[in-house]
């Protein structure tokens, strides 16, 4: 079926959902030799560590993705290229286009530098100014080989590598969660509070959910929220690189992702830049859920909580 408003956009999934397994796969297993060394490096100074955190591996990582997606089919190219970190060839990519490919070569670089945790991913997203086609997440250290997790317009397909096998195989023969019986749990992935991310988790624990800082949460959230662990998230202003994909899979569970202060859906025509930390946010405080009487909660709860991320 042919997108009215992206003629290519099937082509676009099809060249992504090829190129990137096998190299996000490579990226991890250069993540994980990295991250046994010394690698923390300066470039961000928001005052928050999980923002904060930088290292060479989310450069040398944003390198190889973005090289990788350059030497692909060239209709990759006709997209848009959103970094996380300033580096690779984006310069290659339409700079102008309405479909971008987001990349977080290392989302949760806090923990993957500091060692404290197996949760840290690689994570590529299709989008254009409203909505999420194609998502590929890959935490390399969430089970013995990793664990995949991918989102297409029909699919949400989650479960362990094998590097025996081809990426692209593995991924074919994961199950389809989408119509799943899945788990209900409760739990509510909380970050972006600043120094209040426990104190909200605590609230959220009110609601007979359970809130999760993530220092709490134990490994990735978006493995967490494709086989039900976690019922969704809050998040004050999200950054554009990484959050999407769980308003991907919400979507496509017949959930959304939405504001806070008025409940309407998350779109990407009103972000604005971070300079402090250097990305590209949504305003406001989001809640993100596959059911909606949970957004409803969340957002009931945070509905006056303050929208602006630092406090003076």
């Amino acid at each position: 079926m042919t997108h009215s408003k992206h003629p290519q956009l099937n082509e676009i999934i099809a060249a992504l959902s090829q190129t990137l397994p096998p190299v996000m796969r490579w990226c991890g297993a250069v993540a994980k030799k990295l991250r046994q060394f010394n690698i923390a490096v300066e470039g961000k100074s928001s005052g928050s560590a999980n923002t904060d955190a930088l290292t060479l591996a989310d450069l040398s990582v944003q390198e190889l993705l973005v090289a990788a997606l350059r030497d692909a089919a060239p209709v990759l190219k006709t997209c848009r290229i959103e970094g996380e970190e300033s580096t690779g060839d984006m310069r290659l990519f339409s700079q102008d286009a309405s479909l971008a490919i987001a990349i977080d070569p290392i989302d949760g670089t806090k923990q993957y530098r500091d060692r404290s945790g197996n949760g840290y991913s690689i994570i590529v997203h299709l989008h254009d100014e409203e909505t999420p086609f194609y998502s590929l997440v890959f935490a390399p250290e969430m089970g013995e080989n990793g664990t995949w997790v991918e989102v297409g317009p029909d699919s949400l397909r989650c479960g362990p590598d094998d590097t025996n096998q081809p990426a692209r195989t593995i991924l074919d023969h994961l199950p389809n969660l989408k119509n799943a019986d899945r788990k209900h749990g409760k739990g509510v992935y909380l970050i972006g509070f600043q120094h209040r991310d426990a104190e909200r988790a605590r609230e959220v624990d009110g609601l007979q959910l359970q809130g999760r800082t993530s220092d709490e949460m134990q490994g990735s959230i978006y493995p967490l929220m494709a086989t039900g662990e976690y019922i969704g998230s809050l998040i004050h202003s999200p950054n554009i690189y990484d959050f999407p994909v769980s308003m991907h899979i919400a979507r496509l569970l017949g959930g959304d992702a939405v504001w806070a202060h008025n409940q309407q859906p998350v779109h990407y025509r009103e972000l604005w830049m971070d300079d402090r930390a250097d990305m590209l946010r949504f305003p406001g405080i989001v809640a993100c859920s596959e059911d909606s009487s949970v957004n409803e909660t969340l957002c009931n709860l945070a509905t006056d909580w303050s929208q602006t991320r630092y406090e003076s």
